[in-house]
């Protein structure tokens, strides 16, 4: 069986680099955060396939191609304060922590107390976990930044798109139909401007799911 520390050097050799992500940071990243520690105790072993992870009922684990491309695409700076909402159980803000300043992740409850508790384990000290709901942000923490959506949307509630920054990214998901298509937003004269980036897919957030009116 091969050791975690090969599968990792593997995730990017393999996943990661072939997708033209080569800045340094991110790759470094990668490298750097335990995978295998951010997943249910029964899954470590499936912790670093090319797939979207299931860590609990409706909710997954970024596949690394979709999570470092979204991370190319936001072009992270050092003294960059990001929301990181739906963090599961605390992966994505441990490997965002080491590109950035200071992290916000938010989740359920229960979700948020063991990414707490897995992030401290690391040593992850200037990510602050925030409990709630994640349609509504983290307004006291911002503005931000950047923010981050790590599962897919049908739409963005305004509440999150009002705490990004002038000039500002956000990255997300849209999901229509079966089909999905990761989407960057810049926030300029405070309206924010999306552009499509690439396909990905996963399942669609509570909260961000659209307004489905009858249409004939």
């Amino acid at each position: 069986m091969q050791d975690f520390a090969t599968r990792r050097t593997m995730m990017v050799d393999t996943q990661v680099r072939p997708s033209d992500v080569t800045k340094f940071p991110i790759i470094e990243a990668m490298l750097h955060v335990p995978r295998e520690e951010f997943v249910p105790a029964g899954r470590r072993e499936a912790a670093y396939i090319g797939e979207n992870l299931e860590i609990a009922p409706g909710r997954v684990l970024l596949e690394p191609r979709s999570f470092t491309k979204m991370l190319d695409a936001l072009d992270l700076q050092p003294d960059d304060l990001v929301l990181d909402i739906g963090c599961g159980l605390g992966y994505s803000s441990a490997v965002i922590a080491r590109l950035a300043e200071a992290v916000v992740a938010l989740d359920v409850e229960d979700m948020a107390t063991q990414a707490e508790g897995l992030l401290a384990h690391i040593g992850a000290d200037n990510v602050a976990v925030v409990p709630g709901d994640l349609a509504a942000g983290a307004a006291r923490h911002g503005p931000y930044d950047a923010i981050i959506i790590e599962g897919a949307v049908e739409r963005v509630p305004e509440a999150i798109l009002d705490q990004l920054k002038e000039g500002g990214r956000i990255a997300a998901i849209f999901m229509e139909g079966a089909l999905g298509v990761v989407r960057i937003g810049y926030k300029i004269d405070d309206q924010i401007n999306w552009r499509d980036i690439f396909n990905g897919t996963a399942p669609v957030l509570p909260g961000f799911v659209g307004d489905h009116g009858f249409v004939l």
